[in-house]
C-alpha cells in the first residue's frame, strides 16, 4: 500500500494499512516481543490493579501526558472514574507495541471501557457514527506517525 501522506488517507485505507502491518508483524513475534508485552504489565501496575498505573514510573508518565479532562469525552477525569492508560492499537493485536509510548494515551476509565479492544480505526468509525461531535478530538490522536514508522521497518 502506498503510504504517501497518511493524514490524507480515509479511514478505510488506514484500517487496511494497520491490518496489513499487524498481520505481517504478528506472525514474526519473538521472545523479546513477549518480554516487552509483559513489561507493560509490570510498568503499569506491580502492586495493584489500577488502570492508571501504580508504579511511580507509570504514575509520572500519566501525570506528564494528561491534564484534568479526557481528550475523548471532554469530562473531568475525576467525574469519569479516573484516568486510564490505553493502547491506541490494542495489545491483543499488536503485542510488540505494548511499551511503545507512541501507542499509549491517557483517557478516562469510562471511555477506555467503551473503546475496549477495538482497533484504532474501528474506534474512529464508532465515534464518528455514535458521537460525531467527539470525532475531531479522536482523529487528532491518530497513531499516524507510529503506522508510518512501522510500515518503513517492515519493508
Amino acid at each position: 500500500m502506498d503510504l504517501g501522506n497518511l493524514d490524507n488517507k480515509g479511514l478505510g485505507e488506514l484500517f487496511q494499512l494497520a491490518d496489513e502491518i499487524g498481520k505481517k508483524r504478528y506472525h514474526k513475534l519473538t521472545s523479546e516481543d513477549w518480554d516487552e508485552y509483559k513489561k507493560f504489565e509490570q510498568w503499569r501496575y506491580i502492586n495493584g490493579n489500577s488502570e492508571c498505573g501504580t508504579t511511580p514510573e507509570s504514575q509520572e508518565w500519566v501525570k506528564n501526558h494528561s491534564d484534568y479532562y479526557c481528550p475523548i469525552c471532554g469530562e473531568m477525569y475525576k467525574d469519569r472514574q479516573g484516568r486510564s492508560i490505553d493502547h491506541k492499537l490494542p495489545r491483543a493485536q499488536y503485542p510488540w507495541l505494548s511499551m511503545d509510548f507512541r501507542n499509549l494515551w491517557v483517557i478516562c476509565w469510562m471511555c477506555n471501557q467503551e473503546k475496549g479492544e477495538m482497533h484504532w480505526f474501528e474506534y474512529e468509525r464508532y465515534i464518528l457514527t455514535r458521537y460525531p461531535h467527539r470525532y475531531a478530538a479522536v482523529r487528532d490522536f491518530r497513531p499516524t506517525k507510529l503506522l508510518t514508522d512501522l510500515s518503513r521497518k517492515d519493508k
